[in-house]
């Protein structure tokens, strides 16, 4: 018998009118429907990392004979990645944002010409997410260093880092949620970079619960994964290539998109009275010519002599 049923019968079809599925199932109906393109994502986001492994390449290799011209390649290669960062996550945005209004996605157009369009807004935006994370990660290490040396000599003022470190970890996780945003902004809408970045900060404080729920989801998948790496890097090398950052970007833009539809997209359409293209293709205007039978139909059954055929000898 066929692996999934006989293709000669039909069962009722999809009411047009069914309710829509909770977020938790419809997300994973999305990652099993665009499992494979999750995995072409994540290579495509992975080659953002080329740049940074041609610089680590000259380091380990020319560092002994050529210091100079070592710290040269690698200088040039940080710069390019720095440049190209917020375009490609703007690029990624975009084709995830596709996805999650399950429309057509031609992954590599969709990519590129999301990357070349935003391209002078995104790559500010990238610049500023680098340096504030480069900030906060030289603040974890240097602060807590700085708190227990004044503890061992048994001098006072441990209290100010104590402050300067939280302050450095909060601002970081406010630029990250804001990053949330901003990049599917970009791409979805026409707005300056300076109301872009006012929106992402509004849009930070009034989904916070939302934000940091996306932020321990998409962390606890990337903690896993490297502690992985850690016991099992021959594997998870080849692993890393095609998961999980593509997985974890999905998370955020599921999660994330429907506050910017609520606050920023809905709102916009509302003022000129017109309805949001993006759920227009649910709607249909005046009378329709074909009604949709959708979950009305009788299942269609197979003849009796179809069925008997079935029997036979399966090649796999």
């Amino acid at each position: 018998m066929p692996l999934f049923g006989g293709y000669e019968q039909s069962g009722p079809g999809i009411a047009k009118d069914a309710p829509k599925k909770k977020p938790f199932f419809r997300f994973w109906e999305i990652v099993g429907r665009k499992f494979w393109k999750l995995l072409e994502l994540n290579l495509l986001m992975m080659c953002l990392m080329i740049p940074l492994a041609i610089g680590g390449a000259a380091i380990l290799l020319l560092s002994e004979r050529n210091t100079t011209a070592a710290i040269a390649i690698m200088s040039v290669m940080g710069l390019v990645f720095a440049v190209l960062f917020g375009p490609w996550m703007a690029g990624t945005a975009q084709v995830l944002r596709k996805f999650t209004l399950e429309k057509p996605c031609f992954m590599m157009q969709t990519f590129f010409r999301a990357f070349k369009s935003s391209f002078k807004q995104a790559c500010p935006m990238g610049l500023i997410d680098l340096l504030v994370l480069s900030s906060a990660a030289s603040g974890s290490y240097v602060y807590p260093l700085f708190i227990q040396r004044l503890k061992e000599t048994g001098e006072s003022g441990s209290l100010v880092y104590y402050i300067l470190f939280i302050a450095a970890l909060s601002i970081a996780f406010v630029v990250i949620m804001m990053s949330f945003y901003a990049y599917l902004m970009m791409v979805s809408t026409d707005l300056s970079f300076k109301n872009i970045m006012k929106n992402s900060l509004a849009l930070t404080f009034i989904a916070l619960k939302r934000n940091l729920l996306t932020l321990l989801l998409a962390g606890l998948v990337m903690v896993v994964f490297t502690v992985l790496a850690i016991y099992f890097p021959y594997i998870m090398i080849f692993v890393l290539l095609f998961m999980p950052s593509s997985f974890a970007a999905f998370i955020v833009v599921f999660n994330s998109y429907p506050v910017i539809q609520k606050y920023v997209v809905d709102p916009y359409y509302a003022q000129l009275g017109e309805v949001n293209p993006e759920m227009s293709f649910t709607e249909t205007e005046g009378e329709n010519v074909f009604e949709d039978q959708g979950g009305k139909e009788k299942p269609i059954e197979a003849p009796a002599s179809k069925k008997k055929s079935r029997k036979g000898k399966i090649v796999s």
